[in-house]
């Protein structure tokens, strides 16, 4: 499920939940899958920003929503969205994904901000983009982009991936080599894979039978997007294979009835990469590792081709190169951007700069769909970040722009809420707390943030936390008393200010630090007034025992 943009932002992108509903007033959707569609009808009142191809599909299968409550945004256009709080810019580019699926660019006062949905990064999606935000090998972009919600769900597969174009003609030579199949399923039932039926039935001058009433779903977006190459007739060589659980089942059965029957074994092809990256068939792994350039047969009797209309890692490292973002948030699955490594070496070790608008991303609710538990969990807490940001002063935005910056007054942290970080929930994602605890009684509440020096082009955070501590059963002292807030550096160089586990304690345990060392992550340090105030706690009881 995607998450929820940022609080403070007045729009939405691809969620509509009851929050999203009560605190964004304008609401965007990338692209028609069902994942990022879920539940829109409750939102029926509400302007829907999105492509005619989109809106199109969306109708097909909502036919309770009113066309009219849909506002069109096509590839390349902008629109500048009034909005109480100030106008911002929108332009739509293509995503590369599926018919319709556009990243939206948002500019206003509250920064640059890119949302490519889901994606699939090529070079020449990148250079699309305005000039300004998109730099060369070795040469940053003029204006830095200050976040990116970026589309990892193979933010983890390290393999190189055939292009598009590549995998459509291994599916074209899959069939090529068995001329004896009567039949040939594909699996392409899923929205973005028209393509590869387009090529299939100009090549071998055939149109796909699609089951109306087995999938009537596909046969609607069929007659949407390629309704040329559609057909009713069961005696047609090519077939629509149904892709959901149950594939290899379903597969056995067709080979099983072929030989029952006395007739050729049917070709059963699989366009996906989820067999690549996910699946773990033993054995054909190293068949696999070796094969990604040609059709791969498994034990079941289908036939794979790595198709991807996501980015793998190395596609979506690139992209990070040439955008050199601020800052990068995965809007699916959450946490994964962190395993990238210009995420490692740019974001989370802060050797970028950080203005408002990037830190107002700590305030952003996440809409989590796995098990994923929190890096403090026993402690309740949820930033919320006052401030205005300043856009690049290279930006020519029709929108007015905010000239001057709001100094940020203060790091609040109210209770009742699950701990967020940029990364959606649980840094680091551990399912033990204890782990953490290192035999102490009070656990650190996890809010990173970095102050850096200012400069004549851009604003950045002077300020230092504010946190509030929670007892822990059986402590003792009452720090609730200690007055934690730090003053505001003027001009400072970068430092790094987080909440500390045992406060007064030499640090974390040596089995957490050897954790941060392998992650290549800095081990947390105190909050410096915090320090001092202990050291002085101290030096006062050393006295009075004396």
């Amino acid at each position: 499920m995607p998450i929820e943009m940022p609080q403070g932002l007045p729009f939405s992108v691809d969620t509509w939940t009851p929050s999203s509903k009560i605190s964004k007033r304008h609401h965007f959707i990338t692209h028609a899958h069902k994942d990022h569609s879920s539940n829109i009808t409750s939102h029926s009142s509400f302007p829907i920003y999105s492509t005619s191809l989109t809106k199109t599909l969306l109708l097909q299968h909502h036919p309770q929503l009113d066309a009219s409550l849909f506002l069109v945004i096509e590839v390349g256009q902008s629109l500048i969205v009034d909005d109480p709080d100030g106008n911002f810019t929108v332009t739509a580019f293509d995503a590369n994904h599926c018919p319709g699926a556009v990243m939206f660019l948002f500019e206003g006062k509250f920064g640059n901000i890119l949302h490519t949905g889901d994606c699939r990064l090529t070079l020449e999606c990148l250079f699309n983009l305005p000039v300004k935000y998109v730099g060369t090998k070795g040469k940053k972009p003029r204006c830095p982009l200050d976040c990116v919600f970026l589309d990892c769900t193979f933010g983890d597969f390290a393999r190189a991936m055939p292009t598009k174009h590549s995998s459509i003609q291994q599916v074209v030579n899959c069939i090529w080599k068995h001329p004896d199949a009567s039949t040939v399923y594909l699996t392409c039932d899923i929205l973005g894979q028209e393509d590869i039926l387009v090529q299939v039935s100009q090549t071998f001058g055939a149109k796909i039978y699609v089951d109306k009433a087995q999938n009537p779903e596909c046969f609607k977006n069929f007659m949407v997007t390629v309704p040329e190459i559609v057909c009713e007739d069961p005696c047609s060589r090519f077939h629509l294979f149904d892709g959901s659980p149950g594939l290899y089942e379903r597969a056995q059965s067709k080979l099983v009835e072929a030989k029952a029957t006395l007739q050729t074994e049917p070709l059963i092809v699989r366009p996906s990469a989820q067999w690549y990256a996910c699946e773990e068939l033993s054995d054909v792994q190293n068949t696999k590792k070796k094969r990604m350039n040609e059709a791969v047969k498994d034990q079941f009797g289908v036939w794979h081709v790595c198709y991807s209309m996501h980015s793998s890692k190395e596609e979506l490292e690139e992209a990070l190169q040439l955008l050199a973002p601020r800052w990068v948030v995965s809007t699916t699955p959450p946490c994964r951007a962190m395993q990238l490594n210009y995420v490692k070496k740019y974001c989370f070790n802060s050797k970028v700069s950080l203005n408002n608008s990037v830190v107002k991303l700590l305030g952003m609710a996440v809409e989590t769909y796995g098990d994923v538990d929190a890096f403090v969990k026993p402690v309740n807490c949820y930033p919320v970040l006052q401030g205005t940001a300043q856009p690049c002063a290279q930006t020519k935005s029709p929108v007015k722009q905010c000239t001057d910056v709001k100094a940020l007054e203060k790091l609040t942290l109210p209770v009742n809420r699950s701990p967020v970080t940029l990364f959606g929930r649980a840094r680091l994602g551990l399912k033990d707390v204890d782990f953490l605890r290192g035999g102490c009684n009070l656990l650190p509440v996890n809010v990173p943030l970095q102050t850096v020096s200012s400069g004549p082009k851009q604003e950045f955070l002077d300020d230092a936390v504010e946190v509030k501590w929670e007892r822990s059963p059986g402590r003792k002292e009452d720090l609730h008393n200690v007055d934690q807030q730090s003053e505001v550096q003027e001009n400072t160089k970068v430092h790094k200010s987080a909440s500390y586990e045992n406060i007064g304690s030499p640090g974390f345990s040596e089995h957490v630090r050897k954790y941060y060392r392998s992650m290549n992550l800095p081990v947390l340090r105190p909050l410096p007034s915090l320090v001092e105030l202990m050291n002085s706690r101290k030096r006062a009881k050393r006295g009075i025992n004396h």
